[in-house]
């Protein structure tokens, strides 16, 4: 123990000065190898005990959750392939034939073992198993090393707990947020003049590739959703995972209407160009209502990444305060397209799509909108879990209404309605 002491001591102080998660993930995983070969040098027959920590090298991921899950399967792929190996090696030996049988029945008791993406390791532990003589004690030494690996690995995670990548994930949704607003600015300001309609479809690209931006904000999401689960450091990380993921959605949808407006800016540049796409007042003023959109983008990608934190009513209120600047100006807007469509009848359908397309990025982002859409992921989440492991959930409320029970029988009389 004093070992590991003096092993893991330079490790928590660099964590404690670099808190990067990609910098904790690293000195993590060659931390966990080196205390594994350690240990494995003192318990394992082999001289060069190297498979513990390739083992924890492979165990310690970068979320505690992935951890757990990746050791149980690595530990059972590992253990197939040596059991294969030794009926092998006792019935047939090591021959052309049986080594091409071995890795054809490895891989297929991969697959049955349900080992996920460690199938290969089940034909390479078998491989490895085989081609020696003393099977025996190599296939021995190769579970405990394997066993050890995973165990350091494993528990590694929970005296260390891994980073969460919630921060990240957060920066990645407001730097989409701030890219959403460059464009939108960009097509109010130039829709308010003359834009030639090659411009306009250009607006229309930019918007289209906003579609990538989604894909990797998506990416850093599904990270910091995973490196929640089970982490004892983190306290309610179904919340944080649902607040989250509904604000990219919203996010993802904005961007939606944002492409649908640019297109429907694009045909009307198309059918009056060299002209005004509006008259002066109109295009001022959604000039305006663009920048106030984008504005209010910005303060919605804010409020999503500090929902749990103390700012978070502030940036409630800022945003409701945006929006309904927003919607007076819509207001606004829409008795002046009116009027456009009554000077151009033919082109009645584009401004009204406009108006549209602005009334539905608003009501995404209307905070009462959002509120039901958070208790509608709640309780989605409360019944797939119910319904997936019933017998927790049972046990949970039965734990959860010990202390009103209990509190009922010291003083005589019921605790009152939880």
């Amino acid at each position: 123990m004093h070992v590991v002491r003096q092993m893991t001591a330079p490790a928590v102080r660099f964590f404690k000065e670099h808190r990067d998660p990609l910098t904790v993930q690293t000195v993590r995983s060659a931390a966990a190898a080196t205390l594994a070969y350690v240990i494995a040098v003192r318990l394992s027959p082999e001289v060069a005990p190297l498979t513990a920590p390739l083992t924890a090298l492979l165990v310690v991921q970068v979320t505690l959750y992935s951890t757990l899950t990746t050791g149980l399967r690595r530990v059972n792929s590992v253990v197939t392939g040596v059991v294969l190996a030794i009926l092998f090696s006792l019935l047939v030996g090591l021959t052309w034939w049986s080594l091409g049988l071995l890795i054809l029945a490895a891989l297929i008791s991969g697959h049955l073992v349900r080992a996920g993406e460690f199938v290969p390791e089940v034909a390479i532990s078998a491989m490895l198993v085989l081609g020696v003589t003393t099977h025996g004690d190599t296939a021995w030494a190769r579970i405990v090393e394997t066993l050890i690996g995973a165990i350091v690995g494993m528990a590694f995670n929970l005296l260390l707990a891994p980073p969460v990548w919630v921060e990240q994930a957060g920066e990645s949704i407001e730097e989409l947020s701030r890219r959403v607003r460059q464009l939108m600015l960009r097509i109010g300001e130039e829709a308010a003049g003359r834009p030639p309609a090659t411009r306009a479809a250009a607006r229309l690209h930019e918007a289209r590739r906003l579609d990538h931006d989604i894909s990797e904000v998506d990416a850093d999401l599904r990270q910091a959703e995973e490196s929640l689960r089970l982490n004892p450091r983190v306290r309610e990380g179904l919340l944080h995972r649902v607040v989250l993921r509904t604000g990219l959605d919203t996010l993802e949808i904005c961007t939606v209407v944002l492409r649908v407006l640019a297109r429907t800016l694009t045909d009307l540049a198309k059918e009056r160009e060299p002209e005004r796409l509006f008259s002066e007042e109109t295009g001022q003023v959604f000039e305006q209502q663009l920048a106030e959109i984008a504005d209010s983008v910005v303060s919605f990608a804010v409020l999503v990444t500090t929902s749990v934190s103390a700012n978070a009513e502030s940036a409630e209120e800022r945003l409701a305060s945006q929006l309904r600047q927003a919607a007076g100006t819509r207001d606004r807007l829409a008795e002046l397209l009116f009027e456009e469509a009554r000077r151009d009848p033919k082109r009645w359908q584009l401004l009204g799509a406009l108006l549209t397309e602005v009334n539905r990025i608003l009501d995404e982002m209307d905070t009462e909108h959002r509120t039901r859409r958070l208790f509608e992921e709640l309780d989605r989440h409360s019944r797939e879990q119910r319904e997936r492991l019933p017998r927790l959930t049972r046990m949970r409320d039965r734990l959860s209404g010990l202390p009103t029970r209990f509190r009922r029988d010291r003083e005589g009389k019921p605790a009152g309605r939880r």
